[in-house]
């Protein structure tokens, strides 16, 4: 008579002779099966590793936004209004790599005194929404090391007072033309429009003066600073811009 001791010795010597991992399983035919059997355990499962990656669309960009972004555009400037109305925003420069989107710092900037249009007029105090390339800068001061073509002379003064009183001296000491009704390739100061003088033109990223502007968009002297060091003709940059409800659509 087989025991269950005699059993369990048998079981053991078949496994040693199969090995961990190879050979001809071992035959138990004939053996008494055991009335009770310890369970395997169960495996406990690997916790979830989260990896957090860059978004491969710019956050708050809608669909009809983003399908304005050229598919070789690598920069973007994304200025974004608070309201349709309101005349301050805020911008972020961003930049795609392998692993997607990958956002700067935030940056107050002013826009147009009533905000935004989805149809530019000149003196409509407007900002124009859209997706503009950028392709050309310039500036009173002296080039701070931009890769973009850089015009500089006196037609860069900016005289006068703004909308709040004040002064608007140094505003266009860096600028960047923003290709909203301008001709590509040719220094901001050119007056070219290809829509019409009827839709305004002359739309730039400048020099903050404290106060909404006529239809640009600009930040604090160093901010203008860092995107002339930056932006990158071969990363083909664009701005987008407008209020957070038209970027979103």
């Amino acid at each position: 008579m087989i025991t269950r001791r005699t059993h369990v010795a048998l079981l053991a010597a078949s496994l040693l002779l199969t090995g961990c991992g190879g050979g001809a399983a071992a035959s138990t035919e004939g053996l008494p099966t055991p009335s009770q059997e310890t369970p395997e355990p169960t495996p406990t499962p690997s916790p979830e590793v989260s990896v957090e990656v860059a978004p491969q669309q710019i956050p708050g960009l809608g669909p009809k936004t983003w399908a304005k972004v050229p598919v070789d555009t690598r920069q973007a400037v994304v200025v974004t209004g608070r309201g349709r109305d309101s005349s301050a925003s805020g911008v972020v420069l961003y930049e795609r790599t392998e692993a997607g989107w990958q956002a700067g710092a935030s940056w107050p900037a002013h826009n147009a005194l009533k905000g935004w249009t989805d149809h530019h007029l000149a003196g409509d105090l407007r900002s124009p929404i859209g997706v503009y390339t950028l392709t050309d800068a310039g500036g009173l001061l002296k080039d701070p090391g931009t890769r973009l073509p850089y015009d500089r002379g006196v037609g860069f003064t900016a005289p006068g007072t703004g909308f709040e009183g004040e002064p608007l001296a140094g505003s266009f000491d860096y600028v960047i033309a923003i290709n909203y009704n301008r001709q590509p390739g040719t220094s901001p100061l050119d007056w070219t429009r290809p829509l019409g003088a009827g839709r305004g033109g002359g739309i730039w990223l400048h020099v903050d003066h404290g106060g909404p502007t006529h239809g640009c968009v600009s930040v604090a002297e160093e901010h203008m600073k860092e995107l002339l060091q930056t932006l990158d003709p071969d990363l083909h940059p664009v701005v987008v811009m407008g209020d957070a409800n038209s970027l979103a659509r």
